[in-house]
């Protein structure tokens, strides 16, 4: 099962954006929640990232991976996250003049939903030093985005896309490279092929029952290992599958709601339109939470 393939499928529904950040002493700015993914490369100098727990040092050419949009900032000494100033989103390009540590902004927004379950089952915030000479191709796809983002072009809009999903994939290679034991059952061939249908047929009536001989395992111990495995019950994560997948359809097509509905699962509009609600209504709860 190819799980950053699925994680890069899901996040192409969202508005896809990047940016040049340079900060002068003192400097910090704090990144609020948000539902999508994003991740920042520091360019230069060093700085300290700024959690919800003890500040982690980051030097140049380190990578910080906002897996599920949790709040954080960047400063460059050790605070508190309350104490540091919500980052301004202005389009102009930053200041010249010189900066204490300067990072690459990149995030994936989702308007309608959130992260892939994949990515909300990673830690909040992950940080890697990539062997940049074992990886050369990171380094050129660094240099490519910043590259992108200090100066429009014709295509611009297109490769930045691209260079965000290039740059995630590397990113996930490396942490599964580097944690191996991280979600080591999807191996297993029934869980995998109970995934595989659900991702390729969402359509079906499916029922835990019905997935468990997809598995070819009794309903309660397939029940168990999938919630173990995906961090989520069964019929949760076709709910979610679901709903990405209509959502990614609602972007990607002009097709009607009417004709999606039956795609993912649902006999009409009204009750894809009602899952919709209730889905998107208890994520807003439990963000607010």
């Amino acid at each position: 099962m190819d799980l950053i393939s699925e994680v890069i499928r899901t996040v192409r529904i969202g508005y896809a954006g990047a940016r040049l950040t340079r900060q002068a002493a003192p400097g910090g700015v704090r990144f609020p929640a948000f539902e999508g993914s994003g991740s920042h490369i520091v360019m230069h100098g060093a700085c300290w990232l700024i959690g919800q727990d003890d500040p982690v040092p980051l030097c140049p050419g380190d990578i910080v991976l906002t897996s599920s949009g949790a709040e954080h900032g960047l400063s460059q000494a050790p605070c508190a996250l309350r104490d540091l100033p919500l980052l301004e989103m202005d389009p102009r390009p930053p200041s010249p003049e010189p900066a204490s540590f300067e990072f690459l902004c990149g995030i994936y927004r989702l308007e309608h939903g959130q992260a892939p379950q994949y990515l909300r089952a990673l830690p909040d915030l992950i940080v890697l030093s990539p062997d940049y000479d074992r990886h050369p191709a990171m380094r050129s796809l660094i240099d490519l985005l910043a590259a992108n983002v200090s100066m429009a072009q014709p295509g611009s809009g297109a490769t930045l896309r691209a260079l965000l999903d290039l740059i995630l994939v590397q990113i996930l290679r490396q942490w599964h490279g580097d944690n191996t034991s991280w979600w080591p059952e999807v191996a297993h061939p029934g869980i995998a092929a109970a995934l595989r249908e659900i991702h390729e047929n969402p359509h079906r009536q499916w029922t835990v029952g019905r997935l468990s001989e997809v598995a070819s395992m009794p309903r309660t111990a397939f029940s168990k290992l999938f919630t173990t495995v995906v961090s989520q019950p069964p019929m949760r994560y076709l709910t979610g599958w679901r709903l990405s997948r209509a959502a990614q359809l609602l972007h990607e097509t002009d097709a009607s709601l009417a004709r999606i509905a039956p795609q993912v699962g649902y006999s009409t509009e009204f009750a894809f339109s009602a899952a919709f609600r209730r889905e998107y209504r208890s994520r807003t709860r439990s963000s607010a939470s």
